[in-house]
């Protein structure tokens, strides 16, 4: 946002400084209309390409809109520019006078309309069908579009309005075209910054706002004088409009691939862990099923000899086999926990809302809290960018996060108990979440090991529910830290990328695996 910011003003900035020279003539400027023209083309054909790549991994409508538009606006350009008066009459290439305007109206009109289908179409409305037969369609209705509007307009190059007085004078009738260009203009950047549903949309905002000061320059600043300064200055500002989606996106790529690094050395280290975790959690299993295994023995043991009497006592029998139900009802929600945490269903990542997972964790700790008298505070940030990540897994560290907290806290005294849980988005594309609590606190004796394998503060603990959350949000390309809270108590913090997509609400869950810390 502050990066957007900052560009507006400097676009502002430069178009003051271009001001007074907007209306001078240039000469002998005609040879770089070609060069201009192939780095249009080429920077729109790329943007095309990363959001039709991007489309591929969504597969949300307002995507493949928004890529279809900037194809759109890629194809007018090579007629454009072979049709412009004095570029390519050496070559013989004679396209009438009034060509050229009528085929940057054509451009000047079609792209915002495709901006204002994308502003209208909701970020999370999923395309129906395979990616590719859409994409694939996308592209040749575009294509079919540009070739029959650029064919009616050759054809007809006799009959087409008078735009044009001469080569480089416009007639009073082309002012219609950038004010109704501008409009539109308007009205996209109106409705994207009310709807405000991605990262996305700030950027295509950024490129709208760039092409208005682009109109501005050639048809009212430089007084719509072809070659003139502020005409090659405005062509700049549809450069910088072209190339702004494109170094986004890029800058996106690269910092995915930075997160993927990390990643990857996440993985490593996983690795080199597993046969720890496995023979860990191989005595955690155990360990909880044993209990309700051996509670059932007894229980069926006492029933047995309660039958088993000269007068059989059916009422401490009966009580005795509902001990053994309660009992296989526990020891099947340990193997439903299980089963969830290593699901299919775990390993599919999408955009998703944050603030939804932690209110899903704060929704199922409330009873436990509410039960040891612990007030859960939730603190959520409304303007909180999406994340790519897998719902289930997030909800497991965070259910994690905040039972620990509650143990912490009911562990710590009859003071006040409470915890608070708070999202925030952080600079450099970031969201964090922090759980903080005032109970017993970190021992400085193992605050440093506190994410590794069998480490714990709890009596007992097995030592492996904050290494599980380390891994799962390292896997996110994320951080996961605590710090000790003053006077008492510690907070646990977790940051994730910000996705530039809009999110779609995660299907709430019951999980009822739980992990000591």
């Amino acid at each position: 946002m502050l990066a957007a910011i900052a560009i507006s003003l400097g676009l502002v900035a430069a178009l003051t400084v271009s001001l007074p020279f907007a209306r001078r003539p240039t000469h002998g400027t005609e040879i770089i209309l070609p060069a201009y023209a192939a780095a249009t083309f080429i920077l729109e054909i790329i943007t095309a390409a990363l959001l039709f790549s991007l489309f591929n991994a969504q597969r949300t409508r307002a995507l493949l809109l928004l890529a279809a538009g900037y194809l759109f606006s890629a194809l007018t350009v090579p007629t454009w520019a072979l049709s412009f008066p004095g570029v390519f009459d050496g070559l013989g290439i004679d396209l009438g006078l009034q060509t050229t305007a009528v085929l940057a109206s054509m451009r000047r009109l079609g792209f915002p309309l495709f901006i204002l289908a994308y502003a209208l179409s909701p970020l999370c409305g999923q395309a129906k069908g395979p990616p590719g037969r859409a994409i694939g369609i996308s592209i040749l209705g575009v294509c079919l579009a540009v070739a029959s509007m650029t064919g009616l307009v050759l054809a007809n190059y006799t009959r087409l309005p008078a735009f044009m007085l001469d080569g480089r004078q416009v007639n009073a009738l082309w002012f219609h075209v950038p004010s109704l260009a501008m409009g539109l203009y308007g009205l996209d950047i109106v409705l994207l910054l009310y709807r405000r549903r991605a990262l996305l949309d700030i950027w295509v905002c950024l490129v709208l706002f760039s092409l208005v000061i682009e109109l501005l320059l050639i048809s009212y600043l430089g007084g719509a004088i072809r070659f003139s300064v502020g005409w090659w200055t405005g062509r700049i500002y549809g450069l910088i409009a072209a190339s702004l989606i494109l170094l986004v996106l890029l800058s996106e790529t690269t910092r995915l691939h930075a997160r993927l690094m990390q990643t990857i050395a996440a993985e490593r280290r996983i690795r080199q862990n597993r046969l720890i975790a496995m023979e860990a959690l191989s005595a955690s299993i155990a360990h909880e099923i044993n209990q309700p295994l051996a509670s059932m023995v007894t229980n069926a043991d006492a029933a047995l000899r309660w039958l088993a009497r000269q007068e059989p006592r059916i009422d401490n029998a009966e009580a005795a086999l509902r001990r053994i139900v309660d009992d296989g009802h526990r020891a099947n929600k340990v193997v439903a926990g299980i089963r969830a945490t290593f699901s299919k269903g775990t390993q599919e990542r999408a955009a998703l809302k944050l603030n939804t997972v932690v209110s899903d964790a704060l929704r199922t700790a409330a009873p436990e809290a509410g039960h040891w008298g612990i007030a859960l505070e939730l603190d959520l940030d409304p303007t909180l960018p999406p994340v790519i990540g897998n719902a289930v897994q997030l909800l497991h560290v965070l259910r994690n996060l905040v039972e620990n907290a509650i143990d912490a806290v009911k562990s710590g005294g009859e003071r006040p108990r409470h915890i608070r849980v708070t999202t925030r988005a952080e600079a450099m594309g970031e969201v964090r979440v922090s759980v903080e609590d005032n109970g017993s606190g970190i021992p400085r004796a193992i605050a440093d090991r506190l994410f590794d394998p069998f480490v714990s503060t709890k009596p007992g603990g097995m030592g492996m529910g904050l290494m599980f959350c380390r891994s799962v949000i390292e896997a996110h390309g994320g951080r996961i830290s605590v710090e000790s809270r003053d006077p008492r108590g510690a907070i646990f913090h977790f940051t994730l990328p910000a996705a530039i997509v809009s999110a779609v609400e995660p299907v709430p869950f019951d999980v009822s695996a739980q992990v000591n810390r």
